[in-house]
């Protein structure tokens, strides 16, 4: 067993902050990256240790692992933490990092290139016996191949990214004569996000539901789950929200997908945090879907729900230490929602919204967990994925759980940029949703044919009022102190006063 002296976190925003804290709970010093973008960001602020990497674009900082190898030998960190996203599935970077002696805190290389490719999983989950959806096993060299794959299993299908990841590179195809557009499309965006345009292709399972399978491996043989996450409602195949447990997966169902999770982590001999991903179709038949091997945005809410502290195992595992649960010892109670709160304009197409945050009123109180990277005067940067922060409830019940989450979206106050905090309080409201009746097209049906009397409306009487409050509140809180002669006071407390001047 090892003992990792300190961690460098090769990541930023509301990931690295989480990572900083697991870390001082377990005692272990931690040091930061940034990009000129990010030099008074709050995971610099807060950190014990930063660097510099390099100019703002991640191409020239977060995704240069030498660099980053570079500062962790400079300061003599012995371990690496990648968070998600830039080189978290990147199995070069986790070789580097091996040969350079440092502990890359994620799977091994070899797992990564088994599990991480979406090709070369679909083959590992055929042969660990796992149902998969039907299609293409390796990449497509041509549109023509595209066409004839295709004609085999019949429209409509789906054409992927083999190293895609965040909806990027996805394209659903309905007709042969879309095919040509559709292929061309997906391969120029998968190029531009992932350095590659290779493609595959398989069946679109209409009306399916996404769920999750989170599972933890040591590096002694031993693998369990931590249950699933309902992770349906997406906007363009990127979750919006998510919840744990699937309201829609009974225990069989659970014990089922768990163990096909097992089975295909320990086949490859996989080690530390990984997300299995399945479609279940309107049947309750499930589909091996993908394997994301590194963290995932929403630990969160398995966290909340099985009272276990993912990344901090993820640092023990790492160590060299034998998960001290058995299968028998996770135990869901509870439930869990979460919010992907993003900087951008759902009015303009959710374009991005960067831009100085010039108020901001975070939610608290009985359930309620904001994991955030964000606060009142920083300016939010153009150069990296919109992420402010992620806001999630927990109550013992899913309608609790709503209940909290609208009252917690209800205090959230972010001014100086557009954000999509009203596409959430539109989600809560929703019948479908309150009744769990998703799918992984739902969302996008609602927004494009606007079925949902609470979205893509003229603002309510009620809303109206709120925004006039909020906005007179604003007004106030930005008087120049010597314009405001005391604190405010209450008109039951001034007549209390006044009354007690005349007696």
């Amino acid at each position: 067993m090892r003992t990792i002296r300190k961690i460098l976190i090769a990541n930023r925003g509301e990931i690295a902050l989480r990572i900083q804290r697991a870390a001082r709970e377990l005692g272990i010093p931690s040091v930061v990256v940034y990009s000129d973008a990010d030099r008074a960001a709050l995971h610099v602020l807060q950190a014990e240790e930063a660097y510099r990497l390099g100019p703002s674009p991640a191409l020239e900082s977060y995704l240069r692992g030498d660099l980053i190898l570079q500062i962790a030998r400079q300061c003599g960190a012995d371990a690496i933490h990648p968070g998600y996203g830039f080189l978290s599935e990147n199995p070069d970077f986790a070789a580097a990092c091996q040969t350079a002696g440092i502990k890359f805190i994620g799977p091994t290389a070899e797992a990564m290139q088994l599990l991480g490719s979406k090709t070369r999983a679909r083959q590992a989950a055929e042969a660990s016996g796992l149902a998969r959806v039907p299609g293409s096993v390796t990449g497509l060299s041509s549109v023509a191949e595209a066409c004839r794959v295709a004609q085999d299993i019949r429209y409509p299908v789906m054409l992927k990214a083999v190293a895609g990841g965040g909806g990027k590179g996805m394209r659903a195809v309905a007709t042969p004569s879309e095919m040509p557009e559709a292929y061309r499309s997906a391969q120029s965006e998968a190029e531009r996000a992932f350095a590659s345009g290779n493609l595959y292709l398989e069946k679109l399972v209409e009306r399916a539901r996404h769920i999750e399978i989170q599972i933890l491996a040591d590096e002694h043989g031993h693998c369990i789950y931590l249950g699933e996450r309902e992770c349906s409602l997406q906007r363009r195949h990127q979750k919006v929200v998510e919840e744990a447990p699937s309201p829609v997966v009974g225990p069989d169902l659970r014990k089922r997908m768990g163990e096909a999770a097992v089975r295909l982590a320990m086949s490859a001999g996989y080690t530390n945090a990984g997300t299995v991903e399945f479609l279940v179709d309107p049947d309750g038949n499930f589909y091996f879907l993908e394997m994301n091997t590194r963290l995932q945005v929403e630990h969160p809410v398995t966290e909340l729900v099985t009272g276990i502290d993912i990344v901090q195992l993820q640092i023990r595992i790492a160590q060299g230490e034998p998960l001290a649960l058995t299968q028998r010892d996770v135990i869901v109670r509870g439930h869990a929602i979460e919010c992907r709160i993003y900087a951008e304009d759902p009015e303009n197409g959710f374009f991005p919204s960067p831009g100085r945050i010039t108020r901001l009123l975070q939610p608290s109180g009985p359930g309620i967990r904001e994991d955030c990277g964000i606060y009142e005067g920083w300016v939010v940067p153009l150069d990296y994925d919109p992420l402010l922060s992620k806001l999630i409830a927990y109550a013992p019940t899913r309608d609790l759980a709503i209940a909290r989450l609208q009252r917690a979206l209800d205090e959230y106050v972010i001014c100086g940029i557009r954000t999509n905090l009203s596409i959430f309080r539109a989600i809560l409201k929703d019948q479908d949703f309150r009744a769990a009746r998703m799918d992984t097209g739902s969302l996008d049906r609602t927004l494009a044919h606007d079925k949902s009397a609470s979205l893509n409306q003229p603002a309510s009487q009620e809303d109206e009022q709120a925004a006039t409050i909020a906005a007179a509140l604003f007004h106030a809180l930005a008087l120049e102190p010597a314009a405001i002669s005391g604190p405010p006071t209450s008109g039951w407390k001034a007549a209390a006063r006044q009354e007690g001047l005349r007696s």
